[in-house]
Formats: C-alpha cells, structure tokens, sequence
C-alpha cells in the first residue's frame, strides 16, 4: 500500500496559552506527523498584532532551514488554528435543497474555515429518527460533501404519535454513530413535531443509558402559541409582535422545564442556540447543582440585538427562532463564552431562497433561518479575540476543541501529532467586508452585510489536502468529505 506523500506547512502561528503564539512548521500527510518550533520560546500576540510588527518581527528570525523532497506550502507567517468544527448546521440533504444543500453549504463550510459540522436531523426528508432513515441520508450525501460530517440523530412527536419503537430506534441510531439526539418543545415542522415534557422525560430515560446528549431547542410552547395567536388576532403583523411572542421569558420556562426533567433524570441536555441572560443564568446555576447541561450560542446573538429590525435591509435575513434579544443579553453570552459556561459557538445554518421566503411584510411568515457557517470562524476572531473580548486560546477552543472533546471526535479539534490534517490559514492583519454575493451557501443573504471582519480564512486543509483557497487555483476540489461515526 503506497504511502502518502510528506508536506510541511512551513512559517504558522499557532495558539498557544492565553494570547500567547508559538511559530512551527507542520509536517504531514493525512495526519499530523510533527510540529516542529521555529524558536525557542513563544511570541505574545502583542509583538506582532498589526503589519509592521509582524514585519519587523520577520526580519529579526534567523535563517529558517530548507526542506527537500516534501510538497510546501508557505504559510506566509499567518495564524494556523486546527480546522473549525460546526456542531449545529441544517445543509437540508436531501428533502430541503430548494432552501440549501450539502454541496453549496459545504463549500461555504470550507470557506469559512470548518473541516467538520454535525447537520441535524429534522431538516431531511425523511427525518433521521430511525437506521433506515440514517442510511437514505448517508446514500445522499455520499460524494456530496467537500468537508467531513456527523449527523444528529432525532427524536420527534411523530415517533410517540406513530407508536414506534423509541427504545430500538435510539439504541440502532447510536450503534450506527449519531453524536446525540435533537428534540423540540416547540417546533413548526410537521414531520418533526415537537415533545411534551412527559415524552421528552420517556426519551431521556433511554438516552442517558447510552451516554449522548439529548439537544434541545428550549422556548416555551405554550406561552408563545398563547402570545403569538392574541398578537396575529390583534393584526399585528411586524418584527416587534414576533419577538414579543418568543421572548426571553419563553426560552428560560423550557429550560426550567429542562432542569425539573434532569432532576428526575441523570440524562446529558445540550440546549442549543441559546439567547438570553435568563437562560444563560439557569444552566449556570443547573451546572453548578452536578446537572449534565451544556450549551452553545450562536455569532447572530452575540453581535446583534432587536433594535438591528429596525434595518429594513437585514431585517428579514435577521429573523431566527429564538430571536436575538437586547444589549444586555448579548453582553451576558459574551461572558458565558469567557467564564465557560457557553461550550462552544455554532451557527444553526439554515439558509434559504430569500427572494422567496424572506421578502413577505408580514413578519410572522418570514422564513427563520441565517445561513452563517462561512461567517463564524472570522466573526468570533474578529469581535471575540481581536476586540479582546476572550483570548485566542479561549477562540480556538469554542471554534474547535470544544465540540471535539465534547463529541468525542477524537481525530479533529487539535494540530496534536497524530490528529487528522485539517487546518485554517488564517490572516489577522487584513480585514475583509462581508458581502452577500460572494458567498457559497445556496442563499446568498446575510444579516451582517456591510459589516467588517478582521480575519479572512486564506486557506482549508481537510485531512492533509487543500480544500479552498482564496488566493491561488486549487489543486483539486474534490467532495471527498466523509462520514464520521462517533
């Protein structure tokens, strides 16, 4: 069997503790074989943050030594963080690709510097509640994916409602590899319906027997069915009867309701996108009592709040379920992320044809969705790392790390020797304007049009070959991404 070629990566800046960088080369085929320093002690981002910095520091190295017999690749002394991992993206194969599809969204992931996401289950046709359901999927998106993938498996209203088998389901969707199960407890999405908190109870029962995290999209059913249907009866049609129906009150009564359901059962709660101080506030308090919480937040609410509707261009395209909410609360999720309560960022990717589903002025029919895994990984550098909102170390770790150890993907999420290739090159001395037509999703809409980030991914390597880069023609472009069991 032929061995893969060697390549060295030469002139990267990688993360070490706090904001400090270590400068290597990487040697590697598929995997990293060694990382070798350049110097012998480590640089403080202070040294080197803005061009003529990183200039002078350029000029004072010493002679760096040659390579033969390897393929090269400069890294031009840019930062080199391992390939991000995107727990939570709706690429909607198969069933949904008139909203967006494996092939465009992973092209976007890639872009945006991702190696790996997880993609749910409730936005395929069928829903992947079942192994039958899971191998139509896989079938789908075989040769379909430009970036490795893990899959969710999901629990739904439908599967109690149609007396399936849970129990059986559950354990052959676990045997086949899913990373956890998503469930609703209000969901808009008739072939995957929402669960009472007496059925969630049932799932988690079986769930927690097999160690997975059971994810949750945590708003409160009644409240906001009670709300919304006053609201709309009243004529209210705008983004303010909308967020006043799906309030932050909405999202901490589901997570109560999610902690009394723990008490009663040691099973792993993920709550996803999560949006508010409330919530914030009672998963810190469920961890601090040994409950098994965690969760994620997403860039949309961390950098926008209700008063960005008022923007009659980014309005719609601003519109997700739970919405963003106030300055406060997005205060709060950036302290989440630094005292770690928060685990990781995700971007709940949902995009769509906006023409289509995101031009109507009535609010409530708006579709609720942002297609954002281009845009994370140089947002939480830019606003978290760059503005000195969390280290870099900090960075890495909610863009990658995090998730891997969490999932237990244990070839990703680390540049450790013996971890698949997969990287970000990454430039944080340019900035680069977000524009809409330049993106690779499907739906080419973004509520952070105009806005300017000062990091651009320059390059993505998945498992040691060259999958995007901006400046020169690929080598290749290949879907050869694959599907990870955990």
């Amino acid at each position: 069997m032929l061995q893969p070629a060697r390549k060295i990566l030469t002139n990267v800046f990688i993360s070490a503790e706090g904001n400090k960088l270590k400068l290597v080369d990487i040697i590697f085929d598929d995997r990293i074989k060694q990382v070798v320093p350049l110097l012998n002690s480590q640089t403080e981002w202070s040294e080197i943050s803005n061009k003529e910095k990183l200039k002078a520091f350029i000029e004072k190295l010493p002679p760096i030594s040659q390579y033969r017999n390897s393929k090269i690749y400069d890294g031009n002394f840019l930062f080199l963080m391992p390939g991000a991992i995107d727990p939570h993206v709706h690429f909607n194969t198969p069933g949904f690709e008139f909203r967006d599809d494996f092939k465009h969204a992973s092209t976007a992931a890639a872009y945006g510097g991702v190696t790996t996401v997880i993609d749910m289950p409730c936005t395929s046709i069928p829903p992947v509640t079942s192994v039958e359901n899971l191998n139509i999927k896989l079938s789908a998106l075989e040769g379909k994916s430009l970036v490795d993938y893990c899959l969710w498996g999901g629990i739904s209203g439908n599967d109690f409602d149609e007396q399936k088998d849970l129990k059986m389901q559950v354990d052959e969707l676990v045997k086949a590899g899913v990373a956890g199960f998503k469930t609703y407890l209000i969901s808009g999405m008739d072939s995957f319906r929402d669960l009472t908190p007496e059925r969630l109870l049932i799932a988690a029962e079986y769930v927690k027997e097999l160690n997975k995290p059971i994810a949750v999209h945590a708003e409160d059913k009644n409240r906001i069915n009670t709300r919304s249907q006053k609201l709309i009866a009243n004529g209210e049609t705008g983004w303010k009867a909308f967020v006043k129906a799906r309030d932050s009150e909405a999202e901490a009564r589901a997570i109560s309701t999610l902690i009394e359901i723990a008490s009663k059962c040691d099973c792993r709660f993920h709550i996803v996108h999560l949006s508010s101080k409330a919530g914030l506030e009672l998963i810190r308090k469920a961890k601090a009592e040994a409950l098994k919480f965690s969760t994620e937040t997403c860039p949309h609410y961390l950098a926008f709040t209700q008063n960005d509707f008022n923007d009659k261009i980014i309005s719609n395209y601003l519109k997700t379920s739970p919405p963003v909410k106030t300055d406060v609360d997005k205060k709060a999720l950036w302290e989440g992320l630094r005292d770690g309560t928060i685990s990781f960022v995700t971007t709940d990717h949902a995009g769509c044809n906006p023409a289509v589903e995101k031009s109507s002025k009535n609010f409530w029919e708006v579709y609720s969705g942002i297609p954002g895994v281009e845009h994370r990984v140089p947002f939480l550098l830019s606003e978290g790392f760059l503005k000195g909102r969390l280290t870099l170390e900090q960075t890495v770790k909610l863009l990658s790390t995090n998730a891997s150890e969490y999932f237990g993907i244990v070839d990703k999420g680390s540049l450790d020797v013996g971890k698949d290739a997969d990287f970000a090159l990454i430039n944080m001395w340019s900035s680069e304007k977000i524009k809409s037509n330049n993106m690779h999703s499907k739906g080419k809409y973004t509520p952070f049009e105009g806005r300017e980030f000062s990091a651009i991914v320059e390059q993505t390597f998945l498992r040691g070959r060259v999958i995007m880069d901006r400046r020169n023609e690929l080598e290749e472009q290949v879907c050869f991404g694959e599907y990870i069991k955990i």
